[in-house]
């Protein structure tokens, strides 16, 4: 089956949609993205300089320095984080978005802060791979090669992240194979596919 690319489905998913939502710099939301990175970026260099490494929120809290507290952290992760990503997915509800929600769903702020962390890091090739969608019209088999080698890339490149949560892939990549797939696949197995590329690329 060939997917047409002027398909707008994976230009409008619902993490993307997240992600927009939050990052925008006309978004009031803004300032929470900001706080979102700092953390992201404290676990993307204690999982790259210490691959392995079993994170808990005071470690996080310590890498990012100065502007790290307690408080903020909490803000972005846990239970009463604003705007976590699971959120979005469960408040969608599709059955594709609660399937893939079920799959995120974590027993404690560091893990859903890892699965956020691996969307925000994975995010330029997701773009790149988007502009390739757009630019040349190809088959789902095609698009489905290329979101995995985006993947390889991204997990030989990040490897101490990529590993983290037993090779789970980053919600986005899991969504995109979903759609490129045209809704044949459940959210587990897709997963279970894409942690499998990342096993091999690292």
């Amino acid at each position: 089956m060939t997917l047409a690319i002027s398909n707008p489905n994976l230009f409008n998913t619902v993490v993307g949609e997240w992600h927009r939502r939050l990052s925008t710099t006309r978004s009031p939301k803004r300032n929470h993205w900001h706080t979102k990175m700092i953390y992201f970026r404290s676990v993307a260099r204690l999982l790259a300089t210490h691959p392995g490494i079993r994170l808990t929120w005071r470690r996080i809290v310590e890498a990012a320095g100065p502007q790290g507290s307690r408080s903020t952290f909490y803000e972005v992760a846990g239970a009463h984080a604003r705007h976590p990503l699971i959120d979005d997915l469960i408040q969608d509800g599709r059955l594709d978005s609660i399937q893939l929600a079920l799959c995120y769903r974590r027993p404690d702020a560091v893990t859903q802060l890892i699965d956020e962390t691996k969307v925000w890091s994975f995010w330029p090739y997701r773009e790149g791979l988007l502009a390739t969608f757009a630019a040349e019209p190809m088959p789902a088999e095609e698009m489905e090669a290329a979101l995995a080698r985006s993947l390889s890339a991204w997990a030989a490149r990040h490897p101490g992240l990529a590993a983290a949560l037993n090779h789970a892939p980053p919600a986005c990549a899991v969504e995109d194979l979903m759609i490129i797939k045209g809704g044949r696949v459940a959210a587990i197995r897709a997963t279970n596919e894409l942690s499998d590329i990342i096993r091999q690329a690292t």
